[in-house]
């Protein structure tokens, strides 16, 4: 897998879209749990001191995207509140990749992505345990195949059987996809279709009930999701802006702002001074979701605070 270019769009982008894009309008109050009422979410106990109740918190879901080539993914579970709620809610290793196999879509692990779903005793259960979410990124390889180039429902429903294998065999609890490095038409392959993506969302749905299917909102497949039916929202948890240091809120037929993150942050490259802009707008417009990514192995607690301070009430510790 070749290693992402996020941090490297960050720049040019948020030059262009930073003091351009208007706060949206207020929406429904987030959920109690820390986690939008999607396929996936579940709910929490509440705030009460019941015994043995877990710490809940109020706010946004927040998400931790983890560059595992570089980083433990085990680092989410490290981050709490002051009363103990963790402050992240969703991991998501990245990335797994999509492979071009005799023109086949096929799904591929490199050896950092393999050797985190490999030590799941370590990387992954303890997260399950406190509660945190965990989820694979796939996105492409430069090799012509991604998700907005399926140029049959077979085709994908065979791809998004691949990826329910691989959720069920590790025990994950979903699916991130991104529309990026598929360099469509290399190898012959097809360009982008409005289907494609369609035709993955659903099937992926049909073959993974309960589990979490989230959608990094970036390439062909963002421009025909935003086109598509008006039920497609309905078969997707959660979509974010990919675009760090800025504040842009996905467009998906029937998938609420409770379950957008208009905001983007890169926990190594974008000012705190920012991430504490972009969690005061995500507050107070009412998106039910915080994306964050690259989460790194050292102690970034003063940083995670600055956001979960506006966002929850509470400052994070790194335990």
């Amino acid at each position: 897998m070749k290693k992402s270019m996020k941090s490297v769009v960050v720049a040019a982008v948020a030059a262009v879209l930073a003091g351009t894009l208007a706060p949206a309008a207020a929406s429904a109050a987030p959920s109690p749990t820390g986690l939008a009422h999607g396929h996936g979410a579940h709910h929490g106990v509440g705030h009460g001191r019941q015994p043995h109740a877990a710490p809940t918190k109020t706010g946004p879901t927040s998400i931790a995207y983890v560059e595992v080539n570089n980083d433990q993914l085990s680092n989410v579970g490290r981050y709490t509140l002051a009363n103990g709620a963790n402050a992240f809610d969703v991991a998501i290793i990245f990335a797994a990749n999509i492979n071009n196999q005799d023109g086949r879509a096929v799904l591929y692990n490199n050896e950092n992505v393999q050797a985190t779903l490999d030590a799941a005793a370590t990387q992954i259960r303890p997260l399950q345990a406190k509660g945190i979410k965990v989820s694979l990124s796939v996105l492409g390889n430069h090799q012509g195949t991604g998700i907005a180039n399926f140029t049959s429902q077979a085709a994908a429903a065979d791809f998004a059987s691949q990826v329910a294998a691989t959720v069920s065999k590790y025990g994950l609890d979903g699916v991130d996809l991104d529309d990026e490095y598929s360099d469509y038409g290399v190898n012959g392959t097809a360009q982008p279709n409005d289907q494609s993506i369609g035709w993955l969302i659903s099937a992926l749905r049909a073959d993974m009930p309960g589990k979490l299917i989230s959608f990094y909102d970036i390439g062909p497949a963002s421009t025909s999701l935003s086109a598509s039916s008006p039920s497609i929202g309905s078969k997707l948890d959660y979509a974010w802006n990919p675009y760090y240091g800025t504040y842009s809120a996905p467009s998906i037929p029937g998938l609420g702002k409770d379950r957008l993150s208009a905001a983007a942050v890169d926990i190594q490259n974008t000012p705190q001074s920012t991430a504490v802009s972009l969690a005061q707008r995500s507050k107070a417009d009412g998106y039910g979701v915080f994306m964050t990514y690259n989460l790194p192995d050292g102690d970034v607690s003063p940083y995670v605070s600055s956001f979960t301070k506006v966002l929850y009430g509470q400052a994070a510790v790194d335990r």
